[in-house]
């Protein structure tokens, strides 16, 4: 039987490069995306067809056990399981300028104190009870070892105290202190000490070892909190902190993002994206 794992799949470039590493290490994958009524609820369209174009292209080289290069035999891997989770009912008592009327969401650099306004009171507490639930049943149901993995990473932990090492800890041990054969969940974190940069890197050597695509993969997901729709279709902002962020990590990584960009006075190319994101990263 395939390793088990548990993925929080928000549709954003991190945990899906985590659901990447996850295939590429040889997991059985389940997915759960939370519709807790944000605005970038596009994120979640990106997630569903993320797993499509996987699921659809489920083949990959494998990696020889003593590390080698690839093999030329092409093995098959599960499906992955996707679902969504609607708690969009708690959107009305949630102050944050990240759901559904709230404040306007803030532009900037993540090290601005205002982007602390983006921060959505005990979100990740309440996706990992949920979490942890489903990874217990996977792993009383299957009688087997279940990891949950998350995307968090060093980028996050400023702004939002429920990335932090010390809140994944005190959250575990409640875990282990609330259920039965706990013990048989463990959390993995695999960019906890990195940023977007070395989230982009490992992402490429995943599609490569997986057959996937990079720029389908990295199209099919959405780390913008002010999305753009024009004429029906789906654009990323250029301007907000976490699409600041998403930029630079593409501009380091010396090629285009793939995902299209847009503002106020249109959709916008990859050189005016590129060319703000410098200014603000050379003002910062």
């Amino acid at each position: 039987m395939k390793k088990q794992a548990v993925l929080s799949l928000s549709g954003g470039m991190d945990s899906s490069t985590v659901l990447l590493r996850l295939l590429t290490d040889g997991y059985e994958v389940t997915c759960l995306s939370f519709d807790y009524g944000q605005k970038h609820r596009v994120e979640l369209e990106r997630a569903q067809s993320l797993v499509d174009y996987i699921n659809s292209n489920s083949t990959y080289f494998s990696t020889m056990t003593d590390g080698s290069s690839p093999t030329k035999e092409i093995q098959n891997y599960p499906k992955v399981k996707y679902g969504v989770i609607k708690l969009d009912g708690l959107a009305p008592m949630l102050n944050s300028a990240l759901v559904e009327g709230g404040d306007e969401v803030p532009e900037g650099h993540y090290e601005q104190e205002n982007m602390k306004e983006t921060v959505v009171p005990n979100r990740n507490k309440i996706f990992s009870s949920i979490i942890q639930a489903v990874a217990l049943s996977i792993a009383n149901e299957k009688d087997t070892e279940v990891r949950i993995a998350m995307g968090i990473h060093a980028g996050d932990h400023a702004i939002y105290p429920d990335c932090r090492q010390e809140f994944r800890d005190a959250d575990y041990f409640a875990f282990t202190e609330g259920n039965w054969d706990a013990d048989r969940v463990s959390t993995i974190t695999p960019y906890l000490d990195g940023d977007k940069f070395d989230i982009l890197k490992d992402g490429a050597v995943c599609c490569e070892h997986l057959g996937l695509d990079f720029d389908t993969v990295y199209t099919n997901t959405n780390t913008s909190y002010k999305p753009i729709n024009i004429a029906g279709k789906w654009y990323s902002d250029y301007k907000s902190a976490s699409s600041v962020e998403r930029v630079e990590a593409f501009i380091k990584l010396g090629r285009p993002d793939p995902v299209s960009y847009a503002d106020e006075g249109g959709v916008a190319n990859w050189e005016t994206v590129r060319n703000h994101v410098e200014q603000i990263l050379n003002a910062a």
